[in-house]
């Protein structure tokens, strides 16, 4: 009996507890896309959001990497050289955040959710292409990724290129379906190139960070001057692409999408390689709030 028990318990922790972390999590990420996508609704500035949550992440992380720092007695203070790499990485972190939110403003959460399976497949070509993965073709391994690489790539480009008939079966839609009803392809398909181009971003910001962590291995420190270079960076941008005064107050849903994606990245310092029975959960799951919230196509 006792036996058995341990045994119970150990399955929960080993297969049920992750399992039901990532699809947490997944939920999470269809979650904030969707809350984005009807900020953007309501006149929310992806240049404006962008700031704002790279700034209150910057700021929420002082005190943590100011203590992090004066308890630290092995790392010295971070070299030219390193704050010249997290520079890169806040260039690269922004740029990908302007494009994603860019992508799903001109496309919707389903879309962004779908170009996210992806991040494995873009993994694999960066990390052969950098000679950290060895491909033989004669390897079983090596065909699985090969074949996962090519598949991924046509899923993307597919739902990228086709956006599909209206799932929408009310007969007085809103004024959110109406607006989807009259989504241009040709929006459709920029929003799709430009998730693409994202997670080209973050594939490259996730090995250039991993470079970094090894020469200075201070995480709080790492990512609060990342989140400092990347609101300086997105600042910039901001200010050129948004004179107006009015758009950078932010109110109801936008501000509930800012403090909700803040609170996300604090947590979520690291991002899981999902297996592939979840491949689908995040499509599906945005796919359903999507419907509901914006009456997606």
């Amino acid at each position: 009996m006792e036996s058995a028990g341990e045994g119970r318990r150990d399955y929960c922790f080993r297969d049920v507890l992750p399992f039901s972390l990532m699809v947490s999590g997944e939920c999470v990420y269809m979650g904030l896309n969707t809350l984005f996508k009807a900020a953007t609704r309501r006149g929310m500035s992806h240049y404006v959001f962008t700031i704002y949550i790279y700034a209150i992440g910057a700021a929420a992380l002082l005190p943590a990497a100011f203590i992090s720092h004066s308890r630290s007695t092995v790392l010295p203070p971070p070299t030219l050289r390193i704050m010249s790499q997290i520079g890169l990485l806040g260039l690269i972190g922004s740029s990908s955040q302007i494009m994603g939110y860019t992508g799903i403003g001109l496309s919707s959460p389903t879309l962004a959710s779908a170009i996210s399976n992806l991040m494995p497949a873009l993994t694999f070509i960066l990390a052969v292409l950098f000679r950290m993965e060895k491909v033989s073709l004669k390897s079983r391994s090596s065909q699985a990724k090969i074949i996962g690489t090519v598949l991924s790539m046509l899923g993307a480009f597919m739902v990228t290129l086709y956006q599909g008939m209206p799932i929408i079966f009310g007969s007085k839609p809103s004024f959110l379906r109406r607006q989807s009803l009259h989504l241009p392809q040709s929006n459709w398909t920029l929003g799709g190139i430009l998730l693409i181009g994202e997670y080209i971003l973050v594939t490259l910001w996730y090995f250039i960070q991993a470079q970094i962590m090894k020469d200075y291995p201070a995480e709080l420190i790492v990512v609060f001057l990342y989140n400092l270079c990347a609101t300086l960076i997105a600042a910039v941008v901001g200010l050129i692409a948004e004179p107006n005064p009015n758009a950078w107050r932010v109110r109801g849903v936008g501000l509930a999408s800012v403090l909700c994606s803040v609170h996300s990245m604090l947590q979520c310092l690291s991002r899981y390689r999902l297996p592939l029975p979840l491949l689908w959960v995040s499509c599906s799951l945005a796919t359903l709030s999507t419907w509901e919230a914006l009456s997606d196509q």
